[in-house]
């Protein structure tokens, strides 16, 4: 979620002496603040500039689609927030090598995409058209809050053989909490964060769980699982994909590394290894718990 200067901080803190609730309803905007976006890195360009583009519609926005390779299976690619599908260029370089076709998109307000709004639930219908048009997936990849909606797709309409969760959490409440801990707020701002969430997705606590938290609702039994996760990782620590990893048993193959933080670890060696290994079913890919420095 979007880090926050430290002058909106304080005037969240100023506006929870007067009112928790309006400190709340500050708070919520600018947890779904999508701005700036992320520009293509100079590494990435190349592979950005190969990519078969496509367009969908999303709630009445367009988005942009991606397109690598013509092999005779299918990856799914699914950005964080704030992020963009050239961010994947190196595993992108990586499974089309391995004879996979590749497809992403920019979520709304985001990347190529237009649109000044998103939520979880746009990733969950782009990928939904994405399945329809270029399904089915052999794997669902997803980094940070796109691993959130990568589970999410794979416990519900788009199913898949393998997930590859990478620095991401197993339920929204990792991502809200994590915002609340950054900006200090106190209990009463929190909960009414929480509440214009769940009022934003039409769903109370339970119908939340029900639907996105894949911990306490695990994936099908036949749908293996990779956790990635980087040990120093300050925008969202790994607790959560331990849980995550912990509630899929010997199913879930478990990578957690070291100095990479948040952003990196999608590029390391050790990630696209795993990766590779997932999609390929290699013997690699048998359950364990890896420790893994750069």
């Amino acid at each position: 979620m979007p880090s926050v200067p430290a002058l909106l901080a304080r005037s969240i803190h100023a506006a929870a002496a007067v009112s928790p609730r309006i400190a709340g309803d500050i708070a919520y905007r600018l947890f779904f603040t999508t701005t700036p976006r992320m520009v293509v890195r100079d590494a990435d360009a190349a592979t950005h500039a190969d990519a078969h583009r496509g367009r969908l519609t999303v709630r009445g926005v367009d988005v942009a689609t991606y397109e690598w390779g013509a092999g005779p299976r299918t990856v799914l690619l699914l950005h964080g927030w704030r992020g963009r599908a050239s961010q994947f260029a190196p595993l992108v370089r990586e499974l089309v090598a391995e004879r996979f076709r590749v497809i992403a998109f920019d979520a709304p307000a985001h990347g190529a995409s237009s649109g000044r709004n998103t939520d979880i639930r746009d990733w969950i219908d782009a990928a939904g058209q994405l399945q329809t048009d270029h399904g089915p997936f052999d794997a669902i990849i997803g980094h940070s809050f796109g691993a959130l909606a990568a589970l999410t797709l794979a416990r519900s309409t788009v199913p898949t053989r393998a997930v590859a969760a990478i620095a991401g959490a197993a339920s929204p409440d990792a991502f809200l909490t994590q915002f609340a801990e950054d900006l200090r707020l106190d209990a009463a701002t929190t909960a009414r964060l929480a509440e214009r969430f769940r009022r934003r997705l039409g769903m109370d606590r339970s119908e939340v769980s029900a639907r996105y938290d894949a911990a306490r609702h695990p994936l099908p039994a036949d749908t293996a699982l990779l956790v990635v996760h980087d040990r120093g990782d300050r925008r969202m620590p790994d607790h959560d994909s331990l849980r995550l990893h912990d509630a899929h048993g010997d199913r879930s193959r478990l990578i957690r590394t070291e100095r990479l933080g948040h952003t990196r670890v999608l590029s390391a060696d050790a990630t696209l290894d795993a990766v590779v290994a997932l999609v390929t079913d290699s013997e690699v890919m048998s359950p364990t718990t890896s420790n893994l420095a750069p």
